[in-house]
């Protein structure tokens, strides 16, 4: 077995596992009482469909970036809400309630509207939209919904297999983490300088930013939690929209890569800064919604 052929099948086990752990996870009946918020609905597509790809290019105007790394970064901003959210949402002492509403919601979403709007937003762009379609499907999409029914339909299979599954996705995403060094660290080091990594951390940023401030009535902690959803980026949907290319360029090949590392170093400390504002804002302020609802 040679290195690409390893690197593919822990991307596999990459994208099943998190998107798997993720439906295992999942409570159903809470994620569809939520669901019925017009408001959750309506930030949830507003902020991941049309914010961040209408922010995303604005930056590729701005920033002097080649060709290919803005086209990476046009599909980083169509794939909305990683799977690790609840181990941020826990970090932010945020809304998990909402974010079990939002996570399920973004990818679906991805699904559906990554495809229909990459041809759009790519200038030149020769995939069909069920080329860059197929791979979601299978590989994010199905996994989500496998993980929803053995939770809704077999509960005690799930509780029993969920920390392997969970086990094989933190496995994973380290062994991703390490063939992404190992097999293009050239690739890589010449993203220094080219705004490829200014752009993703200023696009994670800048969501993150509008999310919080403008809460629409959400309270501190829901705030919390949606930031932290639309400025996270779900690198396994980027990777297998981006190996649908058929002739993948090196620099867009980078950008997807980083998407793996690049928004962790950003996540994390940003989650621990919004951990710190909790204890800060009381909720039930003026314009709040109490922490349990978000109608």
């Amino acid at each position: 077995m040679n290195i690409e052929k390893a690197f593919s099948i822990v991307a596999m086990f990459y994208a099943l596992a998190n998107l798997g752990s993720m439906g295992l996870e999942l409570n159903l009946r809470e994620t569809l009482k939520s669901l019925r918020s017009f408001r959750v609905l309506a930030l949830t597509l507003g902020w991941c469909w049309v914010v961040g790809p209408a922010f995303a290019i604005l930056l590729t105007k701005i920033l002097p970036m080649a060709e290919p790394y803005a086209v990476g970064l046009l599909i980083f901003s169509l794939a909305p809400t990683a799977p690790m959210l609840p181990i941020l949402i826990r970090k932010a002492r945020a809304d998990i309630s909402l974010a079990a509403a939002i996570m399920p919601l973004a990818v679906v979403s991805t699904v559906i509207l990554m495809p229909l709007l990459a041809p759009l937003l790519i200038p030149g762009l020769t995939l069909s939209s069920w080329d860059i379609g197929k791979p979601l499907l299978l590989t994010v999409l199905l996994p989500l919904v496998i993980g929803v029914v053995i939770r809704v339909y077999a509960a005690r299979v799930a509780g029993r297999i969920f920390p392997w599954v969970k086990k094989i996705a933190g496995i994973s995403t380290l062994l991703l983490l390490g063939f992404v060094v190992l097999m293009n660290w050239r690739v890589l080091l010449s993203t220094l300088g080219s705004f490829a990594i200014a752009g993703q951390v200023l696009f994670i940023l800048g969501m993150a930013l509008v999310a919080y401030v403008f809460g629409f009535g959400l309270n501190q902690a829901q705030r919390s939690s949606m930031a932290l959803a639309v400025c996270s980026r779900n690198g396994s949907a980027m990777l297998m929209a981006v190996t649908a290319f058929p002739v993948i360029d090196p620099k867009l090949m980078a950008m997807a890569l980083l998407a793996v590392p690049v928004p962790l170093i950003v996540w994390l400390p940003l989650a621990r800064f919004l951990g710190s504002r909790a204890g800060k804002t009381s909720a039930g302020g003026a314009g709040e919604l109490p922490a349990q609802s978000a109608k």
